[in-house]
């Protein structure tokens, strides 16, 4: 656990929102995302906190409005509030573009029918662990449906892959602080 006086002395450093996925993967159509487990905007339940601070369960997430021209969906969650130069994707999961959702648990290294990329994290969901002292962090559970293949060598490679060829993006974002 990294000791508070790290986070209140980083305090001021947040990574540039402008390099978050969402401003880098434009979409001309809104998707439709809920989740009935977290309010948008809300805090999220300690449950959902990544490996050695909750349980590191993925929220319920379902989504309307995927466009036909989509071939796939890509579930990413980052921390736009990182003490980094650019927001942390905590994970990146590719489903197929008939997917109407993910329940609790969906997202998990392993879960059927997702395929995952390594993160700095590991591979599946990966929930918030921010340093502690370092104010409330905001996390955004982004959905994007993309229209042709994605490059799954990694995920930086994955999210260059998708520009200009996102057909449909939704986003929720929850807060967790330590």
């Amino acid at each position: 656990m990294s000791p508070r006086w790290l986070g209140r002395l980083l305090d001021s450093s947040h990574a540039d929102a402008s390099l978050s996925a969402w401003n880098i993967l434009d979409s001309p159509r809104d998707l439709i995302l809920t989740s009935t487990s977290f309010d948008d905007g809300g805090a999220l339940p300690r449950r959902f906190a990544g490996r050695g601070v909750g349980d590191n369960v993925s929220p319920a997430l379902s989504w309307s409005g995927v466009p036909v021209e989509a071939d796939h969906l890509v579930v990413i969650v980052e921390d736009v509030d990182v003490p980094l130069a650019r927001p942390l994707i905590h994970s990146l999961s590719i489903l197929d573009a008939d997917a109407v959702g993910v329940p609790e648990g969906g997202l998990a290294a392993g879960a059927p029918d997702v395929t995952h990329l390594r993160t700095l994290q590991g591979r599946g969901y990966q929930g918030p662990r921010p340093i502690v002292g370092h104010g409330p962090h905001r996390y955004r559970f982004m959905v994007f449906a993309v229209e042709g293949d994605i490059d799954t060598s990694s995920t930086r490679h994955a999210v260059e892959s998708m520009v200009g060829r996102v057909v449909a993006r939704g986003r929720l974002v929850g807060t967790y602080e330590r």
